[in-house]
Parts: structure tokens; sequence; C-alpha cells
């Protein structure tokens, strides 16, 4: 007879813990690059966040996306302003300027991008359908926290005005993306889409609950 081990903490515990260690992975790979670009890692994603915003973000903007203190991201922001990756454009109301990458910054992007990326390969080792299951339960829980209001609300197909869920029943394609005019698969879930704009929160609310009895 055999007996069963012991559950020593809650499996939410242990995904937790895979987690951590994942973004361990990732903090380093991301320390390599920036190094390699002679920039810090939060400039770094400063560079990504504003990579397809093209109308700019407010420093208080990216301090809230990337959950860090606004004198954090002000201090990040003046030095990538100083290596001309990023320049300053007036906002709407032209009392607040907006941040939006230059050509450099653009250029030192695709260069990050061709970077090892430790992670990403080791996605791409799972299967096909394994990777499709994880890009869907990693976007439930990027929308949970979202809905807690611990992160800002992402660019993500599931929050956008353009995303109707389940427009073409019993399709291989079965949401719909109305920008594109096309099936949406959920392997095609974006988690930040350039073209994305933000449904309001009835609209998301009622996705959501589409997605989650659907």
């Amino acid at each position: 007879m055999t007996k069963d081990l012991p559950d020593t903490n809650a499996i939410a515990d242990r995904i937790t813990d895979g987690l951590k260690r994942v973004a361990a992975v990732m903090r380093s790979d991301e320390w390599s690059t920036a190094q390699a670009m002679s920039i810090t890692p939060t400039q770094l994603q400063i560079l990504n966040v504003l990579e397809g915003r093209m109308r700019g973000l407010r420093v208080t903007e990216i301090a809230a996306h990337l959950g860090v203190s606004q004198p954090t991201a002000t201090d990040s922001a003046t030095a990538l302003l100083r290596k001309g990756y990023v320049e300053k454009v007036a906002g709407v109301d032209r009392r607040s300027s907006l941040l939006v990458l230059t050509v450099e910054g653009r250029k030192a992007l695709r260069q990050a991008g061709r970077a090892e990326n430790a992670t990403r390969d080791a996605v791409e080792e799972l299967p096909a359908a394994e990777q499709e299951e994880l890009l869907v339960s990693l976007v439930r829980v990027i929308n949970t926290l979202q809905e807690a209001g611990a992160v800002p609300v992402q660019r993500m197909c599931v929050t956008c005005k353009y995303f109707e869920p389940h427009r073409h029943a019993g399709k291989q394609g079965p949401h719909h993306c109305h920008f594109v005019n096309a099936p949406l698969r959920r392997r095609d879930f974006r988690v930040d889409c350039r073209e994305h704009e933000i449904a309001d929160p009835d609209t998301r609310a009622a996705t959501w609950g589409s997605l989650q009895t659907g």
C-alpha cells in the first residue's frame, strides 16, 4: 500500500513559488540585455512599455505600469532622455508632457529583441496545446490582478473594445476581433496589443463573464 505524500502547502502556493523562479530567470535575462545596452533594467522596461504607444505616456502612467515609484520612473526616464532613446512631446492639455520613443530608442529595442531569452526558449519547448493553455491561464491571472487593482488594465484582447467572445460558435476561432474583422483563437490572445482600445467596465465584465462560462 502506498501512502500519499503530505501536502505541505496549497497548490496555489507551489504555483506562485514556480512563477517566482521563472521571474528570477527573466530578471537575469533582463539584466544581461540591459547591461549590453548600457542601461538599467528599469530603463529597458520603460522602452518596452513605450513601444507601440505612439501617443506616448506620462511618467505617472509609466510608474503605474511598472509598479515602481514616480521618482524611480522619473530618474530612469531622465537617463533615457540623455541617451536620446526617448523624447518629450506636449500632452493634449499642454500642461503635461508625454514620453515617446525616438528612432534610436526603437533601434535599441530591436537589438534587445535579438538577445538570448532563456524563459522564451523554455516555453517554446512545450507542446503547442500546453503553450495555449499556459497563455490562457496567464490571461486569467492578469485579468484577476487588474480587476483587483493590483495592476493597471493591460492591453489584452479580453479588455479591448474590439474583442467579441463566442461570435463564431463551433469554429476553430470562436472569438472575433473587430479591428482586423477576423476570427480569433485562444492561442491568438494578446497580452499587450498595439491596437488595443480599452472597453468600458461593463463591457469588460460581460466579456469576462462570457469567457468564464463558455
